[in-house]
């Protein structure tokens, strides 16, 4: 039995305190595991790096200009992601992540449908997102909404660069 009717998409900022609030913690689990998973542990979000720690410490500034959701269940925000500003007709989406709680429900496919929407909303007319090559999953689901892979505008070696018409 699936709950996913129960996850509403917000936009942040917002009126609503629980998207705000959660989202630090959302974004903290983000880098912290994407840190560990490059082979970079760090014990907690003042060891990170500055880029990073700045994101989840101050997400207002760190996102200014760009739209952020977060996906609530109740009052506790259980996914987000980070849609940029049109640019040359494009978008790019950031920061995808679902609490591991709530995996399975849909919630990531939500999110990114979300900003799909509002990207074409903004006259973006293609979304684009790079994705780490071990996140297998992530890539599979964004395949699965219509992304396919792209020649690389990143030159990190381990990530995969993917985009889909809007």
């Amino acid at each position: 039995m699936s709950d996913h009717h129960e996850v509403a998409v917000v936009r942040w900022p917002g009126a609503d305190p629980a998207a705000a609030d959660g989202l630090t913690g959302l974004l903290a689990a983000y880098h912290l595991r994407t840190q560990a998973e490059k082979g970079e542990a760090v014990s907690d979000v003042a060891a990170l790096p500055d880029r990073y720690r700045a994101e989840v410490l101050d997400p207002r500034t760190a996102f200014a200009g760009d739209t952020v959701l977060v996906a609530l269940s109740g009052r506790s925000a259980v996914g987000c992601l980070v849609v940029t500003a049109p640019a040359g007709g494009r978008c790019e989406v950031k920061r995808l992540w679902t609490d591991p709680a709530f995996r399975g429900r849909g919630i990531a496919a939500g999110l990114v449908g979300a900003a799909l929407a509002h990207a074409a909303h903004s006259g973006a007319d293609t979304v684009r997102l790079t994705v780490w090559r071990w996140r297998a999953a992530a890539i599979a689901l964004y395949e699965r909404l219509g992304f396919t892979v792209a020649e690389s505008w990143d030159e990190r070696e381990r990530l995969v660069c993917m985009e889909r018409a809007v």
